[in-house]
């Protein structure tokens, strides 16, 4: 009976342990960005709770995996309203210490992103007073003073604050700071990524705090629109007043072209504000939120406008229809060129830098000339905030994390370690140099209660000099590692269960004088060598008496396997000589047996090695399908410390097999390229096979040739020279900086991949050939490799592929980026890309051949030049072709070609005080809309947000 109840109650222990590992897993994986690189918190949400938003499609996670502080709390019910998102009705309040953050991880290091918070009081305290003011922090760096009452809101309105910051490291914190005006809460916080050309006046030393970002004249009043109308999932609200303003629209999409800085979605340009008559204007204006400082005075908050207009009416120039405008600020030409929006093309106007004054009145005055009356169709307000203060060195400031993580210290251990230097954490010093981050260089934990062994990471803190740990109860031998701070001179680690010998480093260190190790009190740390010698050779001679038997036994039973295996195996092998009716060439495919059997190949793969269960958890069940190709699927996944993977599991249904699985995973850990896909780790797991590759976010060129690509827009040709320079720079490494050459066998648009910066990366090494030129060794296969349309004419008719197969399939690509077209046309009968390029070259028309969505922006010498270099790749010999070094060579030439075309658009500005330029951009979203209030004529100084539930 007693055994049973033992057993009972160890079964119960192992089912709690069970769930509490899959409830800590569950934690960290939605404590990470989704597959969009999103992250909405819903704060004060039940520890393990998540829902999908019914409007955005979002995921909203509880706040419990990105803060160990605060206590939750809900809304009274009076302030629930039928409208209210659902995060409305929660909060999360933080009554102490100083300051608290949240940590996002899993970031993009030198990105930009947008941070958002909102804020509900709603009575959640009982207390029924005004909303406690309190202020903001991103990282070290102010962002906003939170004070609802003065922003107009009331206990039941949600208001909202928003930056578009860079990101310095792979993590940001947003603190909130107590500054003695009441207990600071938080009901949501949301991040998202932007592209890095996004919002030029956001750098690393300022970022941006929305004031304003208004759709004008929207069709429907009562609803803002984000995502995923907007794929930024910025928030655009209503702004309309139609005493004042005439109102147009129209049911057409507005696209952009070239370069894309703001993308504003389609949907909000397709509505616009007008003045009543011709010689009208439209005026809108703000207040500095500081009035003390004179104009332009440094100390004065700057601020910069972005007005986006698009013609929606097709005017009729030949009846002298014309709409052209000036802008004005404060009564001065800021733009003071006539400026004429484009018919469904979307444009800006925008400040490159700040401008300095206490009032700002913008007025938009039709020109002598125009017929019709100014528009405008949406606008955003920034107030620019500085980024410069330095906080706690990188690496110091990781080590205190983990070492935080690790003891789960309590303590006022929040925000940046040591800046401020009012807000540095408890029991730490830091050495603050000027124009130098802080650097760790004291910690004392003594009596804090930790547990387990030392942590490795205080081997990171390489100017710590002072390391208490005293009076805990830290167990295992002292790390070595300690030994090599080069500036530590006293550790105590006295008063604690640690075992094992001092180790040698730290002994000679103590002998020369230049360290003070204090470790009374742990009964089981040998610090006597000679005793130390005396137990390890008791402990060795009870070994020997132990080991040897054992020993026996293993040696007689392996003996026995062996023999029964190699019995086995020579059986096999009869069997299968009988049954042989070919032999295979001893050359063909020499990549996939040059190693020997699965077993010997697998040895050389140094990355991890995945079980099939860890695949299954780190792609949540295999639940997002990123793409399909021959091998099989490719899955979304996230590892344990936030990283994203893309997961290619191989389908049992795949023509191919172990071969093509060994020899990319054989491949990818032989080369390192900055354009090559680099691949992290492997699953062999009994039929399981997949190959884990660093996750590629925006998806394939071949995508954004067509322009389904994630921004659903154009390709700009600047991108695209981009994008050629990079593959080819990654197929030069492959043909040259290895050793021997590789021959990648599978160029196309389709394998070339782009991550979160637009960046080209190579992709798809499963038919990678080995080429030894010394030796003049000859490649020949059985079987045709390459993608219809990409096949090297040569290589079809002799099966020997080269270095020079691969140069004619990157032509291919090469035109295809010139004209947007695929490389096998279909309209009306199949035809090859460079066919069909080359009958229309021949002719110079250049106009025929160049992609019309680019409409123009692009130097067209550069652009024959990329043609004539795609025309010498896809020569039928190879020896008429160029090497991949040659092609690099002159697509550099390209490059530098378009980056020194003078732009076309103007810059100017007489007052002196604001510069604009006019951009032109494009833009492409889906629809949907959200809940909004009505703004006033004059912008406020914040945004109600009533969350992303729509009406």
């Amino acid at each position: 009976m007693c055994v049973n109840q033992r057993w009972g109650r160890t079964m119960e222990l192992r089912q709690w342990l069970l769930l509490l590992c899959l409830s800590g897993g569950l934690l960290q994986r939605r404590a990470q960005p989704d597959s969009r690189g999103f992250i909405s918190i819903d704060c004060g949400l039940t520890e393990q709770a998540s829902y999908i938003d019914n409007t955005t499609k979002l995921l909203y996670v509880s706040d419990a995996g990105f803060t160990d502080a605060g206590t939750n709390h809900n809304i009274s019910a009076e302030y629930i309203r039928p409208l209210q998102s659902r995060r409305g009705q929660n909060l999360r309040s933080f009554p102490d210490g100083v300051r608290n953050c949240y940590t996002l991880h899993s970031l993009v290091s030198g990105l930009k992103y947008l941070i958002r918070a909102s804020f509900l009081y709603g009575n959640y305290d009982g207390l029924n007073r005004t909303p406690a003011s309190f202020e903001l922090h991103i990282g070290v760096n102010f962002w906003a003073a939170v004070n609802m009452s003065s922003w107009g809101t009331d206990q039941g309105n949600t208001a909202t604050v928003e930056a578009i910051v860079v990101v310095p490291d792979n993590l940001v914190q947003v603190c909130l700071v107590n500054t003695g005006s009441g207990t600071p809460f938080i009901s949501g916080l949301d991040l998202r990524p932007l592209k890095k050309t996004f919002y030029p006046q956001a750098t690393a030393e300022q970022g941006l705090v929305m004031l304003a970002r208004l759709n004008a004249a929207p069709i429907d009043k009562t609803v803002l629109i984000r995502y995923p109308d907007d794929a930024h999932d910025r928030m655009w609200y209503p702004w309309y007043d139609a005493t004042i303003w005439a109102e147009i629209s129209t049911s057409e999409r507005v696209y952009g072209v070239g370069d894309d800085l703001f993308e504003a979605p389609w949907k909000v340009m397709q509505t616009a504000i007008a003045a009543r008559n011709g010689s009208g204007n439209i005026w809108f204006g703000w207040e500095s939120s500081d009035a003390e400082p004179r104009d332009d005075d440094p100390a004065r908050p700057g601020y910069v406008a972005i007005l986006h207009f698009a013609e929606l009416q097709l005017l009729n120039a030949s009846n002298g229809e014309l709409r052209q405008f000036y802008i004005n600020l404060n009564g001065e030409l800021a733009y003071p060129s006539g400026f004429t929006p484009e018919y469904l093309i979307n444009n800006a106007i925008y400040d490159t830098k700040p401008s300095r004054h206490s009032v700002y009145n913008l007025s938009i005055n039709a020109t002598a000339n125009s017929t019709l009356p100014p528009i405008l169709n949406a606008v955003e307000v920034y107030s620019v905030i500085p980024t410069t203060n330095l906080g706690t060195d990188s690496q110091d400031a990781s080590a205190a994390m983990a070492v935080k993580a690790k003891y789960e210290v309590r303590k006022n251990w929040m925000g940046d370690p040591c800046f401020p230097t009012t807000m540095a954490w408890d029991g730490l010093a830091c050495s603050y140099a000027a124009a130098n981050p802080p650097r760790i260089t004291s910690i004392n934990l003594s009596s804090s209660g930790l547990n387990s062994e030392i942590s490795s990471s205080f081997a990171h803190l390489k100017a710590l000099q002072y390391l208490n740990l005293s009076n805990n109860n830290l167990t295992g031998s002292i790390p070595d590692a300690l030994s090599q701070l080069p500036s530590l001179t006293v550790i105590d680690l006295s008063g604690n269960q640690l075992n094992g010998s001092i180790p040698s480093g730290l002994l000679k260190r103590i002998q020369d004088g230049s360290l003070d190790l204090r470790h009374g009190n742990n009964p089981n740390l040998c610090t006597d060598g000679n005793s130390c010698q005396l137990g390890t050779k008791r402990k060795s001679k009870l070994a020997i008496y132990v080991a040897v038997p054992v020993l026996v036994i293993v040696v007689i039973v392996s003996v026995a396997l062996l023999v029964l295996f190699f019995l086995r195996r020579r059986n096999q092998q009869q069997g299968s000589m009988r049954n042989r009716t070919a032999v295979k060439p001893q050359n063909e495919e020499a990549m996939s047996t040059s190693y020997g059997g699965d077993d010997d190949s697998l040895r050389l793969v140094e990355n991890r090695r995945f079980t099939y269960e860890e695949l299954k958890r780190i792609t949540n069940g295999f639940d997002r399908v990123l793409g399909q190709g021959g091998f099989g699927r490719v899955y979304d996944g996230f590892l344990e410390d936030g990283t994203q993977v893309a997961v290619k599991l191989r389908s049992h249904s795949s023509n191919q097999g172990v071969k093509e699985f060994l020899a990319e995973a054989q491949i990818l850990t032989r080369i390192h390229h900055k354009n090559l896909v680099s691949m992290i780790g492997y699953c062999k797991d009994g039929a399981y096979m997949a190959l884990v590759y660093e996750y590629m976010a925006q998806g394939t060129l071949r995508e954004h040739i067509a322009g389904t690509g994630h921004n659903g827009g154009c390709l700009p040709w600047r991108q695209r020279l981009k994008n050629a320079l990079e593959s080819a720079q990654g197929l030069e490494y492959l043909h040259t900086g290895c050793n021997p050459p590789l021959i990648h066998r599978d160029v196309k648009a389709t394998n070339i991949l782009l991550n979160a910066w637009l960046e080209a990366k190579i992709a798809d090494f499963g038919l990678t050939k080995a080429f030894e030129y010394h030796n003049n060794t000859n490649l020949f296969t059985n079987t045709l490799a390459f993608t219809p349309g990409y096949v090297d004419p040569e290589y079809q008719a002799t099966m020997q592929p080269t270095t020079k197969s691969d140069v004619y399939s990157f032509g291919v690509v090469l035109l295809e980026l010139v004209t947007g077209k695929p490389a096998i046309l279909s309209d009306p009968d199949p035809t090859s890309i460079v066919q069909w390029a080359r009958q229309r070259l021949a002719r110079g028309n250049m106009e025929g051949v160049v992609d019309a969505r680019m409409q123009g922006n692009y130097d067209i010498n550069g652009v024959w030049k990329v043609a004539e270099i795609a025309l010498k790749c896809t020569a039928q010999g190879s020896a008429q072709r160029p090497t991949m070094a040659d092609v690099v060579a002159q697509l550099q030439e390209c490059v530098e070609l378009e980056e020194g075309r003078t732009s076309s658009f103007h810059t100017g500005g007489s007052s002196g005080a604001v510069n604009f330029n006019v951009y032109v951009s494009a833009q492409s979203t889906d629809m949907s809309s959200n809940t909004a209030f009505e703004t006033e004529l004059r912008i406020p100084t914040v945004a109600a947000d009533p969350g992303p539930t729509a009406r």
